[in-house]
């Protein structure tokens, strides 16, 4: 059975190491030599960045495990904004990852029904993601989990340099939370 967990502090090196293997297994051809091991190491996965984000009162993640094995993670952001809805209270999913082995087994859909019910248990407006515009799949899914396409970016330079042009645009999806 699938088990849904809230992280805590002491998940910081676990959430470390799943992020980069998780990341290793799906994204490494959106980087030129030296790219995703800066992004992964220094950017985004630092044990210490972990850390300080865990002990963040507004970010929360959750861990999916089965039998001891760990699956994948989810990263919320419990007061987020969304640029051209500032007026809206709003949660926004920041990242689910997943390893390959556990996709296509619900996981994305329990970790997104959960996101939606903490956004609707603190009163949010609506709650938001953005996605790779080159991950269809990802972006099939979240259509029809009811979110639609609301905006587009382009991740900056100099910032995200190493990365192939081609993988820098995203797209923002959001759905409104019931009352």
């Amino acid at each position: 059975m699938i088990n849904i967990y809230k992280a805590s502090p002491d998940d910081a090196v676990l959430i470390t190491e799943l992020a980069r293997k998780i990341y290793r297994e799906h994204y490494l051809h959106l980087w030129h030599a030296g790219g995703a091991q800066w992004y992964m190491e220094e950017y985004a996965y630092a044990k210490e960045k972990i850390e300080m984000e865990l002990a963040d009162n507004n970010i929360e993640y959750f861990i999916a495990e089965e039998d001891g094995a760990y699956l994948g993670y989810m990263k919320i952001v419990l007061a987020a904004t969304l640029a051209g809805d500032e007026s809206m209270h709003a949660l926004e999913v920041e990242r689910i990852y997943l390893y390959k082995k556990a996709t296509g087994k619900g996981i994305g859909k329990k970790f997104m029904l959960l996101a939606q019910q903490i956004a609707h248990q603190l009163k949010k407006d609506i709650i938001f993601l953005k996605a790779m515009d080159s991950s269809t799949g990802a972006l099939e899914f979240y259509k029809k989990m009811g979110y639609s396409i609301c905006g587009n970016l382009t991740l900056p330079l100099p910032v995200f340099q190493l990365m192939k042009k081609e993988y820098r645009g995203m797209v923002i999806l959001k759905r409104k939370i019931e009352a």
